[in-house]
């Protein structure tokens, strides 16, 4: 999943009556133009610059848009598994015999900056594509640019179906917005709901606490357990959306404890280590797990002293899963290229968005969009996180539009939990769905055994 946590996520984007079709040496007139430059270049060597080879013929350009990917570990990793991904498509024979190039653009985890990124790709670097945005208000900044460039983006880091709206009330001018992945907001609700209703008995999970951080980015998993979570026969024993100004969980889970629920399942971004350590510091009474986005990280229990072992969380992939064929390759890999790092979530829908891009072009033997997204409306692709294919452009989940988006697979969607190995280490053992699981199954914390 992805960091959708700031504020803005409610803009709404609109398309200009008559801005089809403008043309990029129009488009950059009216704009006032772009910055020529990449935030963080310097920090980062190939910032800005391409990566590939050439053979003579015009290569094929990719773009990608990743938040300080220098310093961050969500960009870092959409930057490496880019990167992996032309290499490997370069150790073939391209793109229809074309070499292929990657152009970064670091959106300094800024919308403004994100725009401004975009429109390097597009209007200067000419990009065939464009993939990344962590944050969904940086895709919501660029959306009316996609749809007036008619440039197909393939998002791997932003959940908002706020895109898919538009997608689906203005198919013509937002067709061009695919989500490689993660899944959709709305579908975070659904995996929860699912996850409790599967595990909850072999948990011992009764009853739970119900928190989620009060962002915009949980209000449609929240009203999907509003609607739901008596489907899971799991008792509530009571319910918060906390202000995210929160620094502090101790009264919250002195509540909980008053209340004898057996976990706090929890939906958190921002607010998640916070949450963490005040649950397993103390060693609190009670289970801990949900949707947790810094628990996601591979380096997160070193980051935390091994405070997060127990701790539940989901993820697209992880390290030692086998979600398809696909999966373990890649992590080998990445591994053997970026000196033994495992990617983060985003790698994965990263890979996989260059990599179907490849295939769409393949298969029909053309660059022309116009013609690439039906073809991808109609692809079932196999990634390194799962099977991608879209929804339609009528689908609708829970009320909500979710055109383009990934398609929800169950079965190809993990929860983990936290354990130490032998040697030490953290491992990130998939509990969930059984046929995922790695390890031994789900541990009990040491001090509620």
């Amino acid at each position: 999943m992805s960091d959708d946590t700031a504020t803005g996520l409610g803009s709404r984007a609109t398309a200009s009556p008559g801005s089809r079709g403008v043309n990029r040496r129009r488009f950059l007139q009216t704009t006032g133009g772009v910055a020529a430059g990449t935030a963080g270049a310097g920090c980062l060597e190939t910032a800005g610059s391409v990566v590939g080879k050439s053979d003579g013929t015009t290569p094929v350009r990719i773009g990608l848009l990743a938040p300080n990917p220098d310093s961050d570990m969500i960009g870092r990793s959409m930057y490496r598994a880019a990167t992996l991904a032309v290499s490997h498509l370069n150790d073939g024979d391209g793109i229809l015999g074309r070499d292929v190039e990657l152009v970064l653009g670091d959106t300094n985890s800024s919308p403004l900056e994100a725009r401004r990124q975009y429109q390097r790709l597009i209007l200067e670097e000419d990009v065939d594509v464009t993939t990344g945005v962590f944050a969904s208000e940086a895709l919501l900044g660029i959306i009316d640019d996609i749809a007036e460039q008619e440039t197909i983006h393939l998002t791997s880091g932003a959940a908002t179906t706020e895109v898919s709206r538009l997608v689906h009330e203005q198919y013509d001018e937002y067709k061009y917005h695919f989500r490689a992945g993660p899944n959709s907001d709305i579908d975070y609700g659904r995996m929860q709901i699912d996850f409790l209703t599967d595990m909850a008995d072999e948990l011992g999970w009764d009853s739970i606490a119900l928190l989620a951080e009060d962002y915009e980015w949980t209000e449609k998993p929240w009203r999907v357990y509003q609607d739901r979570i008596g489907e899971t026969g799991v008792d509530v024993a009571l319910e918060e959306r906390y202000p995210p100004s929160i620094d502090s969980f101790e009264s919250r889970y002195d509540e909980v404890e008053a209340a004898d629920a057996d976990a706090v399942f929890i939906t958190t971004a921002h607010t998640g280590t916070s949450a963490l350590m005040d649950w397993g510091v103390p060693e609190r009474e009670f289970d801990f797990g949900g949707i947790h986005v810094p628990m996601q990280l591979p380096a997160y229990y070193d980051l935390v002293g091994g405070e997060c072992q127990y701790a539940i969380g989901q993820s697209s992939a992880t390290a030692n899963s086998t979600i398809t064929d696909a999966t373990q390759p890649f992590v080998e890999s990445y591994r053997d290229t970026f000196a033994g790092s495992n990617p983060v979530y985003t790698g994965y829908h990263t890979y996989d968005a260059i990599t179907l891009f490849a295939a769409a072009v393949e298969d029909e033997e053309t660059f022309d969009h116009e013609e690439l997204v039906p073809a991808l409306e109609d692809m079932s692709f196999t990634g390194t996180a799962g099977t991608v294919e879209f929804y339609d452009r009528e689908a609708e989940v829970a009320g909500t539009p979710v055109a383009h988006d990934l398609v929800y697979n169950k079965a190809e969607t993990v929860y983990f939990q936290w354990q130490e190995g032998d040697d030490g280490d953290g491992r990130q053992e998939v509990i969930w769905p059984p046929e995922q699981a790695t390890g031994s199954g789900y541990v009990t914390p040491s001090w509620l055994a």
